[in-house]
């Protein structure tokens, strides 16, 4: 009886340290392939903080800076097979109408975590990059190192891009039944207290302008979220009273 019981633990254990590997090994090629495009990922990033003007200090400032980049680079093109990966490892649990919500989805997994990054670039990084550019720079001239900066912006995206992946998740759990749209809205309070934190952590400033910046989007897309699973629950609902009446 014991040993009926290890061994499908030891198959899932096996099964996922091969999806892992899998994993491990894509981000490693989009990695190396990402840390050719480093340089250019740099100008881009600078183009969103005017008059900025880099510098590296330590021999190997440069080069770690390019692993940096390279590696979250490499995760976000690897995003689309870590996550076809982790879908096929957890197919076996769900049913057929819960696998059916998963790859519907999926498409929606991409294109969120994508708004998301464009959000941060286009709308978060110039006003927190200026304000951490000029604050003070009236007493000592700012001298910014390219390692710390492109720590910050690139952490910042990366974070971004998750969180707007509240919605999909939020559909998802209702649609499997773990949450429900009612009870998600009852706890709106504590996903307002979640937000601004979660804006304190992600944002590399201590304003509270900055930190509105990322945490009205995250209260408005765990609204969207609730919105979006009632509108689907109604969906379901029309075509059971349809065909009731006939």
């Amino acid at each position: 009886m014991d040993q009926d019981v290890k061994l499908p633990i030891k198959s899932h254990l096996e099964e996922l340290r091969k999806r892992l590997t899998m994993c491990a090994i894509a981000v490693a090629i989009t990695t190396g392939a990402s840390f050719y495009f480093a340089g250019d990922i740099i100008e881009v990033l600078k183009s969103r903080a005017d008059g900025i003007n880099l510098q590296f200090i330590e021999m190997t400032e440069m080069f770690g800076t390019y692993c940096v980049i390279a590696i979250f680079m490499g995760i976000a093109l690897a995003l689309p097979y870590i996550t076809y990966q982790l879908v096929m490892f957890i197919r076996p649990a769900l049913t057929g109408k819960e696998r059916g919500y998963l790859y519907f989805l999926l498409p929606a997994v991409f294109l969120s975590f994508a708004a998301g990054v464009a959000f941060g670039y286009f709308v978060l990084i110039p006003p927190a990059a200026k304000f951490l550019i000029t604050f003070g720079s009236d007493i000592a001239e700012p001298q910014i190192r390219v390692g710390n900066f492109v720590s910050v912006m690139v952490k910042l995206l990366f974070g971004i891009g998750l969180c707007f992946e509240t919605p999909i998740l939020i559909l998802f759990l209702c649609k499997i039944g773990i949450v429900s749209p009612e009870g998600l809205a009852r706890k709106r309070k504590f996903a307002i207290v979640g937000a601004f934190i979660l804006g304190a952590i992600i944002t590399p400033t201590f304003d509270p302008i900055n930190q509105s910046l990322v945490a009205v989007p995250l209260i408005a897309l765990y609204e969207f979220g609730i919105l979006l699973a009632r509108i689907f629950r109604r969906r379901e609902k029309v075509p059971k009273s349809i065909a009731s009446d006939t």
